[in-house]
This record gives C-alpha cells, sequence and structure tokens, in this order.
C-alpha cells in the first residue's frame, strides 16, 4: 500500500462532482481550511456510523472554519441518494472516474481492493496539508481528533 500524503505538502488540486450536483475545484477553496474525509463506500456500516457522525457534529467542523467534504470512489449520483436518505449536512465528493484518481494522489487508496483507505486530510488556508489521520480497519476518524487538528491550526497562526 502506498503511504499516505506527507504532512507539509501542497495538497494536489483536483476537480471532482460533489452530491450537490456541482463541480468541486480545491484550490477555489484557497484562503479556507478543508477537511477531506477519505472512505471505502457509500451504504457500508462503518462509512455510515463515520459520515452520521461527522454530520450530526458539523457545527464543530465550522466553528474551526472548516468546509468538509466526504469523498469515495461511488458515484455522484450514489452519493445524492445516500445524502438524502441519510440527512447528511455536507458534500460527498465522487472520486469515480478515473477510478479513486485523487485517493491515489493523496497516497489513501487501497489498489487492492479498489476503493478508498479511511483517512481524513487536513488542509490549511495556503492549501498546505497540515494532518493526515489514518483509520484503522472498522473504525474511523473521529469528529475530536479532527476538531483539534483543526484547533492546532489556529494555534500554529
Amino acid at each position: 500500500m502506498d503511504e499516505p500524503i506527507t504532512v507539509g505538502s501542497p495538497a494536489p488540486d483536483f476537480t471532482l462532482q460533489s452530491s450537490t450536483g456541482e463541480d468541486v475545484t480545491l484550490s477555489n477553496l484557497r484562503g479556507q481550511r478543508v477537511v477531506l474525509a477519505f472512505y471505502p463506500f457509500d451504504w457500508s456500516g462503518v462509512c455510515t456510523k463515520q459520515m452520521d457522525a461527522y454530520s450530526a457534529n458539523l457545527s464543530d467542523f465550522q466553528s474551526e472554519g472548516a468546509h468538509i467534504f466526504g469523498v469515495s470512489i461511488d458515484s455522484a449520483y450514489s452519493h445524492r441518494a445516500w445524502v438524502e436518505a441519510r440527512g447528511l449536512g455536507f458534500p460527498l465528493l465522487a472520486d469515480f472516474y478515473p477510478h479513486g484518481a485523487v485517493a491515489q494522489q493523496y497516497g489513501v487508496f487501497n489498489a487492492e481492493r479498489g476503493h478508498a483507505r479511511r483517512a481524513v486530510i487536513v488542509i490549511d488556508e495556503q492549501g498546505i496539508v497540515r494532518e493526515v489521520i489514518m483509520a484503522k480497519p472498522g473504525e474511523f476518524p473521529e469528529v475530536e481528533g479532527v476538531c483539534s487538528a483543526l484547533r492546532g491550526l489556529s494555534q500554529a497562526a
């Protein structure tokens, strides 16, 4: 397996279709904090718990000045249905085609299984990777850990 992107590296730019039907381009978010929550699949058990937890605590991310996006290999159509079914409060991005290309750029693609590994990448206002949180199989990066990384950006400023 590839190693995840190194903290301190520029975040690779990308444009992906979101569950809202709009394209999201990372470089258009410069000047803002971004949390990329990579996960394997929509509709799966641990992924559902992860995205539900992030949605339930969305105000915690927002209070730290961050935009959060879920990223998986599922299509924008699957994402849209999942967002509506779960009532998720943030967009999901489709790393659908080329299959897993963004997850590969960030070093979190599981080529053996054909999906993203569960990982959270915290990107600062200048587009620099400031935290990489990898989860063990069956677990996900907890809200508090991600928010702690975001608070660390404020303290470093």
